[in-house]
């Protein structure tokens, strides 16, 4: 994979929502407020996202709507990564992590993946829905896609969840055990999922599900930089 050409690729659905909805619209508003006239696009280290070579964006993914979406997710995310793409998906909400992560395991052996999120999303169904997203990470390791998943952030944790989580194998790092400085070291190819609310409400405030006692924005991206 190219790390030095970034697509960046809306996946505009949010069907399985269970709240609040609107984050089917979010991959066009991020990027515009990227390239917004009042940002510098140069990045921490010196690297100008800006440059379209480093970093671009596609466009949003041609999805129609129900679980036929979860296919068109994966055929379309599958096209993108086989061509050696490095891609940065905008959701949506996090039911399009099911079908993401089931493409880009198909292409990567031993993958694992870091998740940042308030809740674990670990359910088996939520209202009767098996797709919802809140299920997605339920999805992911019955299905045995992944070598690995440490969920970090997490505040909301009820007794399924953490049945799931101790069925699964999941590495959760709760919120008040949460350290920026401690590294997860992994070993393989990593798939970063980041769900907004992982933020504190006081960061984030636009969000559907807002759950106090959240990292801030400097404790999110010190920790990318250090487990990764």
């Amino acid at each position: 994979m190219n790390a030095k050409n970034i697509h960046v690729i809306g996946v505009p659905w949010d069907e399985k929502s269970s709240f609040m909805r609107g984050c089917a619209d979010a991959p066009h508003k991020i990027w515009d407020a990227f390239r917004c006239d009042a940002a510098n696009t140069c990045s921490e280290n010196g690297k100008n996202l800006g440059e379209r070579q480093n970093f671009s964006f596609q466009g949003n993914m041609n999805l129609s709507s129900g679980n036929a979406v979860l296919e068109e997710i994966s055929d379309q995310a599958a096209a993108i990564i086989a061509k050696g793409i490095g891609p940065l998906f905008l959701g949506g909400d996090h039911a399009v992590t099911y079908p993401l992560v089931r493409a880009i395991a198909g292409h990567y052996d031993g993958l694992n993946i870091l998740h940042f999120d308030a809740h674990p999303d670990l359910y088996d169904e939520f209202e009767g829905h098996k797709y919802f997203h809140g299920c997605p990470f339920a999805r992911i390791m019955e299905s045995g896609l992944v070598n690995r998943l440490v969920s970090v952030g997490i505040r909301t944790m009820n007794p399924h969840q953490r049945e799931q989580a101790d069925r699964f194998g999941v590495e959760i790092v709760d919120m008040i055990h949460f350290d920026s400085r401690k590294a997860v070291a992994f070993d393989g190819p990593v798939y970063l999922s980041i769900d907004l609310d992982a933020l504190d409400p006081a960061f984030a405030p636009g969000i559907s599900h807002h759950e106090p006692g959240g990292l801030t924005t400097r404790e999110l991206i010190r920790a990318i930089q250090t487990f990764t």
